[in-house]
């Protein structure tokens, strides 16, 4: 217990030490670049969104757990979507060496390509339904984005499953519903969490670049209206909120991967 307690405490005085030195670089490169906000100017010209942060002023002046809680909304959309369409190709990519001969190129190509080029195919595809064309092309960027690596991180999980754990499956001579629910899923979902973490930072990634484009309410609009006002010190407000919130999803997705693993 006293050991706990004391690699906490060095884990706290370091992430403590962390924070001063990102501030001191932040003074420092304020003497080199003036237009940069300094964190006391920062604070006085955000101030009002941080500690109303639930506020509504209007649709484009709103606290800033208000405006990341409309982000974290389109991001879970598309996450979740992201996460049906992906883990059933990385499983067809892990069990069938002829599939990912035919997709696996396929995959490759089109995993490095930028939401920038993602968005305008969206709108074209759901332009038809009207004043829902920005949200589903929105939706439709986040999940394609995010995909990726839960294809490539199950797929390798598949490819990872002993032999033993199969043959096990033969001789109880399960169904291959069962042999996959009772043998692969659990075997793969190592893996597969990943897959997950991974793409969930990706999703919560390309929302900023989503809701630049979109003109959503968000964080990511939050930052596009900072810039249009050359408001630099609202920028640097809502590039924190986005790290800090990125932080804080990956660690609930850690809490979540322990939970499965000791089930």
């Amino acid at each position: 217990m006293n050991s706990k307690f004391q690699n906490a405490a060095l884990s706290t005085a370091l992430a403590l030490i962390g924070v001063g030195l990102f501030f001191l670089l932040w003074l420092a490169l304020n003497r080199f670049a003036p237009d940069l906000p300094t964190p006391t100017s920062t604070w006085q010209g955000a101030r009002i969104y941080i500690v109303e942060p639930f506020a509504y002023r209007g649709e484009q002046d709103q606290g800033l757990l208000s405006l990341t809680s409309k982000s974290l909304i389109l991001v879970a959309k598309g996450y979740f979507i992201a996460l049906l369409i992906g883990a059933p190709i990385g499983f067809c990519l892990g069990l069938s060496k002829n599939f990912t001969r035919t997709f696996d190129p396929i995959v490759q190509v089109l995993r490095p390509v930028s939401p920038l080029a993602w968005f305008p195919l969206g709108m074209v595809l759901f332009l038809g339904t009207g004043g829902q064309a920005l949200e589903y092309g929105a939706l439709f960027t986040i999940a394609v984005c995010a995909m990726w690596p839960t294809v490539l991180n199950t797929a390798v999980g598949v490819r990872a499953i002993p032999q033993d754990y199969l043959n096990v499956g033969r001789v109880l001579r399960l169904s291959k519903t069962k042999m996959l629910f009772k043998i692969m899923v659990p075997a793969t979902l190592p893996y597969m969490f990943t897959g997950f973490r991974l793409s969930l930072g990706i999703a919560w990634l390309v929302i900023v670049a989503v809701e630049m484009l979109t003109g959503k309410v968000g964080i990511g609009q939050f930052i596009q209206d900072a810039y249009m006002n050359a408001n630099y010190g609202n920028i640097i407000v809502g590039i924190l909120t986005i790290g800090i919130v990125g932080y804080i999803l990956d660690r609930l997705m850690s809490v979540v991967e322990a939970r499965f693993k000791t089930a």
